[in-house]
């Protein structure tokens, strides 16, 4: 069978596209390796009318919508690799399943970097996260913990006072910050470390001290890590997509790349502000022009 548009990933972005298309009467293989970046999450936030809800229960209730439209398949597996033959799309999994596509939307996300810092893993999802406008109102008020080897860490401290007062910012033994910028945080009560950290320790996922290399301790409940992200699956760049600064595969603003018949949702294209609902209404908007670019080509038929 040839489908109208393969959607590698099943995040919101890849979901929303399939609904978008499957509305539109378009045939989709919506293929999907069940392995969502949020699984860790306790709940996703942000997203009006599913505000709290949980990464599973979110998936759910998108897979039962969008498999309501009967031109979309549902393929659970992952892909391995990509091919364009002329203008045909070729997706194949590690079982040898071979899937063809006029189109196909990558909607495969990122992955996050995060520093090696001993204890991390114990805490992220439960009191240590990445994102303030995911997790910052679960956190406010608290004595809360900022980690990042970003040169973004100034924005980023400056944007979590909205949610706590009590603020250990720690750089991590970069030297982003400038001495105007630390005396700007420490005039606003915001202490300010520089040194690496060492560990967070706590228990039963609840953030009770960030240590550091020179033995300090200072007490946290909570707060935030800042990770790198980087594209989660090369088919963009072996597909010869063109990147942004940032590492995203660049588009047009609404979806398609530099490659014919190739675009980009989601997480994939910009890597922030990473939410669910920045990420559906990117997935709806490019399956718009998948459907726009298939019907242009299906009229200008001879």
């Amino acid at each position: 069978m040839l489908y109208d548009c393969a959607i590698i990933g099943g995040g919101p972005a890849g979901l929303n596209a399939a609904l978008v298309l499957g509305r539109a009467r378009r045939s989709v293989a919506l293929i999907d390796n069940n392995r969502p970046r949020n699984a860790v999450t306790h709940a996703s936030h942000g997203f009006i009318t599913r505000d709290g809800v949980t990464p599973a229960e979110f998936r759910r209730v998108a897979y039962e919508e969008v498999l309501r439209y009967p031109s979309v398949h549902h393929l659970p597996t992952e892909v391995i690799s990509v091919t364009k033959k002329e203008s045909i799309f070729e997706v194949f999994d590690s079982s040898g399943l071979r899937v063809q596509a006029r189109k196909l939307i990558l909607a495969t996300g990122v992955k996050e970097v995060f520093p090696e810092i001993e204890g991390f893993y114990t805490f992220y999802g439960k009191s240590l996260f990445n994102c303030p406008y995911c997790d910052g109102w679960e956190l406010r008020d608290q004595p809360l913990v900022l980690v990042s080897e970003s040169p973004a860490i100034y924005h980023t401290a400056k944007l979590l006072l909205n949610w706590t007062k009590d603020l250990l910012v720690c750089t991590n033994g970069q030297a982003f910050l400038s001495d105007e910028q630390k005396e700007r945080l420490q005039s606003k009560g915001v202490v300010v470390m520089e040194q690496p950290v060492a560990a967070f320790i706590g228990h039963h996922g609840q953030l009770e001290y960030a240590s550091f290399t020179d033995g300090t301790q200072v007490p946290r409940v909570g707060g935030f890590v800042t990770p790198q992200f980087v594209q989660s699956t090369p088919f963009g760049e072996r597909l010869g997509c063109e990147r942004t600064e940032s590492g995203g595969i660049q588009t047009d603003g609404a979806g398609r790349t530099s490659i014919p018949g190739v675009y980009a949702a989601g997480d994939s294209s910009y890597f922030m502000p990473s939410q669910l609902i920045f990420a559906a209404a990117d997935g709806s908007r490019t399956a718009a022009s998948v459907n726009l670019d298939l019907t242009e080509e299906d009229f200008n038929e001879c």
